[in-house]
């Protein structure tokens, strides 16, 4: 029939005709459409239907997109976080609340940053947008805006001190990944910032953690198998240790206009969120990934000050496993007197501990590992813990007070270490005098 008729726009509008005389307005504007009649040459009823079937066409058609691209978010990390949660901070009465809430004690922050992409061209980058999350929450700050209104109201020096505090604090862990040239690159958006890097303190680069990481973890092995392109750098990273790459489509878009899509909020917001996922499974689990409690001082930004030379350590004075100094051995006392708080990775530790007459609280799994701190603090407790929290938790209690663990030993190597570090001297009658 089609043959028949071909382009012959006459022919076309008498088919048009007949198919509506014989058959209804929907068959005709089916055939009107796949033959691509144009609309001013029908019949107002079979105009209408035609007019129904774009519409579902193109209903069809962003259905199917939309199944495409929610199909390839699962082959993606996401955010655990609702959208509400990630906020974008352009004046400084919201970056203030954000300040209060980053710069608490013991607290835990993913810092990213994002710049126009320059293309081969001379000379770094301003920085665009600076990410912190938290577990929470994930604030997107931008600096170009901020730094403008600080600027006209003759307080350029705000938005330098607060991350000159962040950074300084060695009682906030900072975690990023490839933190010097992130901070290399907030030089030319701010000056003032150019020594920040000779200043920080409490820094995890997950940049230096991916180069101990063991490949994959053996949960996550079977995720490798797909003919995507390979992942690398930070995107590697959160597939060995989460299972799933990070989506860098909106790596290269442009972060200084404005406003910016939601694409780009989402993507700026998992590269800092997903910091803290990879930290807090590398804590937990660390043996999985070829990570011991060693790693932890080489993972932790310099000191601004240079250390003094070490003078001859004698037998005494000389460091302990866990990396803690120790001025001789303290004064004996007995697991009645000695008392702890244990962090999740070591429960069979706090166990073994409580046989042996010591006082122990242990953290559950999904207790946070600054519960410990909380527990210390309350209670004269000491902390006992591994990995990398042992650099958040020390900076929360005082000196000598926390204490790192070899977490591959068994719990029984595990509480001798404990027990001669602390001098606790265990006599018969201590055996399972708390287990009665």
């Amino acid at each position: 029939l089609q043959s028949t008729v071909g382009e012959n726009r006459c022919l076309q509008g008498h088919l048009v005709q007949l198919l509506l005389r014989h058959c209804d307005a929907r068959g005709a504007a089916r055939w009107a459409w796949h033959c691509q009649v144009p609309p001013e040459m029908l019949p107002r009823a079979v105009a209408e239907e035609l007019q129904k079937l774009h519409i579902q066409d193109r209903v069809e058609e962003v259905t199917k997109e939309d199944n495409c691209e929610s199909s390839q978010k699962k082959d993606y990390y996401q955010l655990p976080i609702p959208r509400e949660n990630i906020h974008f901070l352009q004046t400084w009465e919201e970056t203030l609340q954000c300040w209060e809430k980053v710069l608490q004690p013991g607290q835990v922050v993913g810092v990213d940053m994002e710049w126009k992409p320059s293309f081969g061209m001379v000379g770094k980058p301003r920085v665009a947008l600076l990410q912190l999350a938290l577990k929470e929450e994930v604030f997107l700050l931008d600096l170009p805006q901020l730094l403008e209104q600080a600027e006209a109201e003759g307080e350029k020096e705000k938005l330098p001190h607060f991350i000159q505090m962040l950074y300084s604090d060695a009682a906030i862990t900072k975690l990023g990944y490839g933190i010097s040239g992130d901070l290399s690159s907030l030089v030319p958006t701010c000056s003032a910032l150019k020594d920040t890097e000779k200043q920080m303190q409490g820094v995890v680069d997950l940049l230096a953690v991916d180069k101990q990481v063991d490949g994959l973890s053996p949960q996550h092995s079977h995720e490798e198998k797909g003919v995507r392109k390979p992942e690398k750098g930070l995107s590697l990273l959160v597939q060995h240790v989460l299972g799933k790459p990070l989506d860098k489509r909106e790596q290269l878009s442009n972060w200084e206009k404005r406003p910016l899509r939601e694409e780009q909020i989402l993507y700026a917001a998992s590269d800092a969120y997903c910091l803290l996922e990879i930290y807090e499974r590398l804590c937990k689990d660390p043996e999985s990934f070829g990570l011991g409690s060693g790693p932890t001082e080489s993972l932790v930004g310099k000191q601004s000050k240079k250390p003094r030379a070490k003078k001859q350590l004698n037998k005494q004075e000389a460091p302990s496993p866990s990396g803690q100094e120790c001025q001789g051995p303290p004064a004996p006392i007995s697991p009645q007197e000695f008392s702890v708080v244990c962090d999740n990775m070591l429960q069979g530790l706090g166990r073994y501990l409580r046989c042996l007459g010591v006082d122990v609280r242990l953290l559950d799994n999904e207790d946070d590992h600054r519960k410990a701190a909380e527990i210390a603090q309350q209670e004269g407790r000491v902390i006992l813990t591994s990995g990398l929290p042992y650099q958040t938790l020390r900076s929360q209690v005082g000196e000598g007070r926390c204490f790192s663990v070899n977490c591959s030993e068994k719990a029984k190597e595990q509480a001798l270490q404990v027990l001669k570090h602390f001098n606790v001297q265990v006599s018969l009658s201590d055996i399972f005098s708390r287990c009665q």
